[in-house]
């Protein structure tokens, strides 16, 4: 069997405008979550999250967060990247609770898992276009943090 290997890219950090929109649709509780900006560190990449992508959140009947991010990295030297994820959340009840109260939680005790594709026209970063990515998240006051893997 194939194993597996992986090379950290990038952590990034997220700051979030308070929601849009945050009510009960027929789908689950809908949150639209402008993002504010952000930062991204990585040994090949690194830069900032432009402001204006967002979250179009799904809160599911059992209590699951759907992500659903589109957000910009601008790079250190001027590259813009298209980075989309979709991934989850989801922890015990209490764990959920602390986490919604703007509590530090350690993120070992949830779980948080994001799946990023990338999309560039700037050649410098064009193997962006071809890795499958995957992410653990953890959530701070004013967004989430997530650690970036590029499989190998």
């Amino acid at each position: 069997m194939l194993q597996l290997k992986m090379r950290h890219l990038f952590t990034m950090t997220i700051t979030l405008e308070p929601p849009q929109l945050d009510g009960k649709t027929p789908y689950g509780h809908r949150r639209i979550v402008i993002i504010k900006g952000g930062t991204f560190d990585g040994e090949r990449l690194k830069g900032a999250i432009l402001p204006g992508g967002g979250d179009w959140v799904l809160i599911r009947n059992d209590g699951t967060l759907v992500l659903d991010v589109r957000l910009t990295l601008k790079t250190d030297d001027g590259a813009s990247i298209l980075t989309t994820y979709r991934g989850y959340r989801h922890g015990s009840k209490d764990v959920i609770e602390r986490l919604n109260k703007g509590e530090a939680v350690d993120p070992s005790l949830y779980y948080f898992r994001i799946n990023p594709l990338f999309e560039t026209a700037d050649e410098r970063y064009g193997w962006l276009n071809n890795v499958v990515a995957i992410g653990a998240g953890e959530r701070l006051p004013a967004g989430p943090r997530y650690t970036v893997y590029e499989v190998l």
